[in-house]
């Protein structure tokens, strides 16, 4: 036991492996620095030898992708396009379901019209006692779509207001009148305007614009243009004034200040309105020009309409069968 206790190096006669001469040469024929590097303790690779591979560091950051490009402009397009096809489409659908509402309110309102006895006439709004009724059925809220009932109201107050200009030029005449007895010409003709013009007025274009925009006639359309055309021409000579014409215009008034200031002050405020019924004439016309431009409307269609309400009139038709019998017996007479 003894035996294995005994430490084998520390006997004198152990010869140390290390200092065996084939060990001591090796050991010789190192590179200088070799005996010194520590591999543990010194960072630093000496010279001629390879540097000691480390261990790759783990990263503990979660992976976020980024793109390393833009997207293709050909995707931004497309997705463009989608959206303005989405939007078209909402829109569209908007429209489909307005119209819908809308002829289901004039289904409604004409079946209330017909189980009242039909539509009668209301405008203009006379009493019952006279012996003259109404001449017109006049109801915007029914009769015209939705999109034309705000211009239609305006094209109707506008005419109102030109009732209102000529009842003002009437009056506007009469005061010249009094205080300038040779101005009687004036106040005459200021009547004849007032009587002649109001109901024409109404008659020849705005009724015609009231029943293109009701049933969409491009006939309708096109006698409005031609009849306000010469409106606007008659409104910007009333406005001008010109002695002798009926009208309170401009050199009128400053004729009449001449003669009164009090009713000069009159004429000027008379020419005013004639102003502005002139401009408020012409900024309607362009836009209901712009709309009837956005309808069906053409003169091709216009001429169709013509024909076809001239070959339905019953005067025409039965003018014509008068026409083709006289032209046949004359016939048969010159054979005979």
């Amino acid at each position: 036991m003894s035996d294995f206790d005994s430490n084998p190096f520390a006997d004198p006669e152990f010869s140390n492996p290390f200092q065996d001469p084939s060990v001591t040469q090796v050991r010789q024929a190192a590179p200088p620095g070799l005996e010194e590097y520590n591999p543990f303790t010194d960072a630093k690779t000496p010279a001629g030898m390879a540097p000691k591979a480390t261990a790759p560091t783990i990263n503990t950051q979660p992976a976020i992708m980024k793109p390393t490009e833009e997207p293709p402009a050909y995707s931004q397009t497309v997705a463009q396009d989608q959206s303005q096809g989405a939007s078209e489409l909402l829109r569209r659908q908007e429209e489909l379901e307005r119209k819908a509402a809308e002829l289901d309110r004039r289904e409604r309102e004409m079946q209330s019209l017909s189980a009242a006895g039909g539509r009668k006439n209301n405008w203009p709004p006379l009493p019952e006692k006279l012996p003259v009724g109404p001449c017109f059925y006049h109801d915007i809220t029914v009769d015209i779509p939705v999109e034309f009932q705000k211009t239609v109201k305006i094209m109707y107050y506008l005419w109102m207001f030109h009732t209102g200009t000529l009842l003002a030029n009437m009056v506007g005449c009469m005061a010249w009148f009094c205080v300038d007895s040779a101005r009687g010409v004036d106040f005459g003709l200021s009547i004849l305007w007032f009587l002649l013009f109001t109901p024409c007025s109404f008659v020849c274009w705005y009724r015609p614009l009231y029943g293109a925009f009701r049933s969409d006639s491009s006939f309708r359309f096109f006698v409005f243009f031609f009849v306000y055309i010469c409106q606007f021409g008659v409104y910007v000579m009333q406005c001008i004034g010109i002695s002798g014409w009926g009208a309170s215009g401009w050199i009128s008034a400053l004729t009449g200040l001449n003669k009164s200031i009090p009713v000069g002050i009159i004429m000027i405020l008379i020419a005013a309105l004639f102003t502005a019924l002139a401009v408020m004439s012409l900024i309607m016309f362009k836009k209901v020009h712009a709309m009837y431009r956005t309808t069906d409307a053409s003169f091709e269609r216009a001429q169709q309409e013509f024909a076809t309400g001239v070959m339905s009139n019953k005067t025409v038709q039965t003018a014509a069968a008068t026409a083709a019998t006289r032209a046949a017996q004359g016939t048969f007479k010159e054979q005979i």
